[in-house]
């Protein structure tokens, strides 16, 4: 991290006030003047920022939104402190999370689907049982329809499970497939290429700026030399000076104007990209959305069906009579209706 003047580099290094041959031990103009420029900015891991309170106050990009393009300029620190992750690292890692979420929400769905076809397999099963088969009139009826119920329901909890394969679990699996991954990559490597960039400006600015406090720092020594006479050849390196010295500010102006030219370009790109990627984040979220929406929907519909299958057990059960079933019985399994009688001597 670097504290530092603004890189609104507007002053002529070749300004003769600059130059100009100062008194032993006087701070040339230049450096004076250097010293005297108050920190309004900040250099973090080569992005520069303004310090808080200096400057114009920054509106965000998009107001009240929580958009992604204002939120992640500055590198997050990991909690030892001993690495930083970019910002747009960080949105990279909620894409893939979000991916990953996806993925175990399909997993979760299909063991749901597991748990109804067993269920529908145990219930078509228990329907063929020869238990109660004997049961006779209208409860037997009764009993009947009740074990055909649960073939009935077995066949509605496996068209529950089909469509929970289909219209639930397969559309969470197959969003966004493998090339979803290769298009983050690329990205990635985007965004870390103007990043190196912007690194490589910035180690072009502070080598420049090093060079001109070299040139400066040899100009005013060889112009305190000069006003104690000790070189004849002072005037002739005091020119060469000047000239390396002009030559360096330029040199500096030149490397903040294409370090502040890539930084504009990253600026861009990270304005563009993290759109981009709020979008998807709203697309997957709205995706799952309405595919847990068609779960709700379906687990609706079996209730429904199972309903159905009840309502006529209901309707036997309420029509059971136990004088009709005797009735019936007694026709069927009497042995004989003349009752004994008293016997004569």
């Amino acid at each position: 991290m670097m504290m530092e003047a603004s890189f609104d580099t507007e002053e002529s290094f070749d300004d003769p006030s600059c130059l100009a041959p100062q008194p032993p031990g006087s701070v040339s103009p230049a450096k004076r003047q250097i010293k005297e420029v108050k920190e309004t900015k900040i250099t973090i891991n080569c992005v520069t920022f303004p310090l808080p309170g200096e400057g114009p106050e920054q509106q965000l990009l998009k107001p009240n939104e929580w958009s992604y393009c204002d939120y992640f300029w500055t590198d997050k620190k990991d909690p030892q402190g001993t690495t930083s992750l970019p910002g747009f690292e960080v949105l990279l890692q909620k894409q893939l999370k979000g991916k990953q979420m996806q993925k175990e929400m399909a997993e979760f769905i299909h063991e749901r689907i597991k748990i109804e076809e067993e269920y529908a397999k145990n219930l078509s099963k228990l329907s063929l049982s020869p238990l109660a088969l004997q049961e006779e009139g209208t409860l037997g009826e009764a009993w009947t329809q009740l074990k055909k119920s649960l073939h009935d329901e077995a066949e509605v909890h496996l068209k529950f499970s089909n469509k929970l394969h289909t219209e639930v679990e397969k559309p969470l699996l197959t969003f966004r497939g493998d090339n979803f991954k290769k298009d983050l990559k690329k990205y990635d490597h985007h965004i870390a290429d103007l990043r190196k960039q912007l690194a490589s400006r910035y180690a072009g600015v502070e080598k420049a700026r090093k060079a001109l406090a070299d040139r400066q720092k040899d100009l005013e020594v060889k112009t305190q030399q000069l006003e104690i006479k000790l070189s004849n050849k002072t005037e002739e390196d005091i020119k060469k000076a000047r000239r390396k010295s002009t030559q360096a500010g330029d040199d500096l102006m030149r490397c903040v104007d294409l370090y502040n030219q890539t930084q504009s370009k990253w600026f861009e790109e990270m304005v563009t990209t993290s759109m981009e990627l709020e979008k998807l984040e709203v697309e997957r979220i709205e995706w799952i959305q309405q595919h847990l929406r068609q779960y709700t929907t379906l687990r609706h519909e079996t209730d429904m069906f199972n309903q159905s299958m009840v309502e006529p057990v209901d309707q036997l059960l309420q029509n059971v009579d136990p004088a009709k079933d005797r009735e019936l019985w007694v026709k069927e399994n009497k042995t004989g209706e003349v009752r004994p009688v008293d016997m004569d001597i």
